[in-house]
């Protein structure tokens, strides 16, 4: 990483201090006519984790980052959270780039139409810890609506940190059996995460705290490799050991957290219920009624894990076509997915499906870790150009959205809402493609004016 500021990526920092540190590296940055990463690419990444879920990165610092990577728009979307969306957008705006702010949540699917059980309920879906519950998103957040969505995850936040607290007492089990140190719930987990701000807890956040307990025994190096397997029966594979074995390994956490997650993890894990992941068709109603937009998020059957966190496993491909009609029903309206994690296959079959039941489809590669790169130039090559303008429909739904919620793209208000989605989108790409990016708020107000009056670009 550039030497930046540090206080932009201070997670001590108040938000605003975070932006004046930001604004001032940017001025400092045209002054010299120096170019902070170089000419755009045009890729874009909708799914940045931020320190407000588990990422080494403050949403100021990942806007900062992804422009310098050549990105031309990034978004935030945190798990269980929706704390990084004001930071996000004013982030972006700095730096001139593109904005948009969601959320990631775990749903049910495990009661159908009827109230019997669901046509998924016993299956893994999308999920790698848990039958029948599934991750989402709601993107394009308007930012009227950002307190509302903080409060309609709050319940969630406080569920899910129950649960950890939970299988923080089966990891500690391990660990004293082990002859470590026991983690502290409150001090090594709670206190060292967002939660007091509206970030979310996630299973992350305790095994970063486990992994602190490890390295503190056992140090940086070869050792802590063996130790792991001898004391906790976790498998190592030579590609991590070999990492693990270079102390000065900058990425060393999360190489570690990689092992953990896919080999601790499954021990203590305890299922959570209905009560933190709630019933899809709630999150989807919520979601339309802000005028956001919920996306399921399409996983697909893993040979390789690119961050050594899931086990070669195989989810939804197997049931894809019969998934559709039920995620229709539920009232989904956007599929998000990553091109780098899936095959040229699997990424066919999705365009063919969301073509067929009208989704939107929104691309992002979920950032959480400091060894994973911004860079998506896979959204460059011709058949996957089209999610560079669904981005850019987007950012302006977002903006636009901010000012009239029914002109959101899916509003049955929204005057544009006669003309095909295919249209529509690529009507508000349009207008994204036209929004200053330094004042977006301010550029959208005529748009608006454009839409109540009908006009399609």
């Amino acid at each position: 990483m550039r030497e930046y500021p540090k206080t932009i990526n201070d997670p001590n920092a108040d938000r605003a201090a975070r932006l004046a540190a930001l604004r001032s590296w940017e001025d400092e940055v045209r002054k010299t006519a120096s170019s902070g990463g170089g000419r755009s690419s045009g890729e874009i990444n909708n799914h940045i984790h931020t320190i407000y879920s588990f990422s080494p990165y403050t949403p100021a610092m990942a806007a900062l980052l992804a422009r310098d990577a050549g990105l031309c728009a990034a978004g935030s979307v945190d798990h269980d959270s929706i704390a990084a969306a004001e930071e996000m957008v004013e982030a972006c705006a700095i730096l001139g780039i593109g904005g948009c702010v969601g959320f990631e949540v775990r749903v049910s699917f495990k009661t159908g139409a009827d109230g019997r059980p669901g046509p998924f309920a016993g299956k893994k879906i999308n999920n790698p810890d848990s039958e029948g519950f599934a991750y989402m998103t709601v993107q394009g957040i308007p930012g009227p609506a950002i307190q509302a969505a903080a409060d309609f995850l709050k319940p969630v936040r406080e569920e899910r940190l129950k649960r950890t607290g939970k299988m923080t007492a089966a990891a500690n089990a391990a660990l004293k059996e082990a002859g470590l140190a026991e983690i502290d719930f409150e001090k090594d987990i709670r206190d060292k995460s967002k939660y007091a701000e509206g970030g979310g807890i996630t299973e992350r956040h305790l095994l970063a705290a486990l992994a602190e307990k490890c390295m503190l025994k056992y140090g940086k190096g070869p050792e802590l490799a063996e130790a792991l397997r001898a004391k906790l029966g976790v498998a190592v594979s030579p590609k991590i050991a070999a990492l693990l074995a270079d102390a000065a390994n900058p990425h060393y956490l999360f190489d570690l957290l990689g092992s953990l997650k896919s080999e601790f993890l499954p021990k203590i894990f305890i299922q959570p219920d209905e009560k933190e992941c709630i019933p899809a068709e709630r999150v989807t109603a919520f979601a339309r009624s802000m005028a956001a937009i919920p996306a399921y998020a399409y996983l697909g059957d893993i040979k390789e894990s690119p961050t050594g966190d899931k086990r070669a496993e195989k989810f939804e491909d197997d049931f894809i076509d019969e998934l559709f009609p039920e995620l229709s029903r539920l009232g989904y309206k956007a599929l998000a997915y990553m091109p780098p994690r899936n095959t040229p296959e699997q990424l066919a079959n999705l365009r063919r499906l969301s073509a067929e039941w009208g989704f939107m489809e929104i691309s992002g590669v979920d950032i959480n870790s400091s060894r994973q790169s911004f860079n998506c130039p896979e959204v460059l090559r011709d058949e996957f150009r089209h999610l560079l303008d669904t981005t850019w429909a987007l950012i302006a739904h977002e903006r636009i959205a901010s000012i009239d919620r029914r002109c959101g793209l899916f509003s049955p208000e929204n005057p544009l809402a006669a003309l095909s989605l295919a249209e529509r989108l690529a009507s508000y790409a349009a207008f994204g493609k036209r929004l200053d990016l330094s004042h977006p708020g301010d550029s959208a107000a005529g748009m608006v004016l454009e839409i109540e009056k009908g006009r399609i670009r």
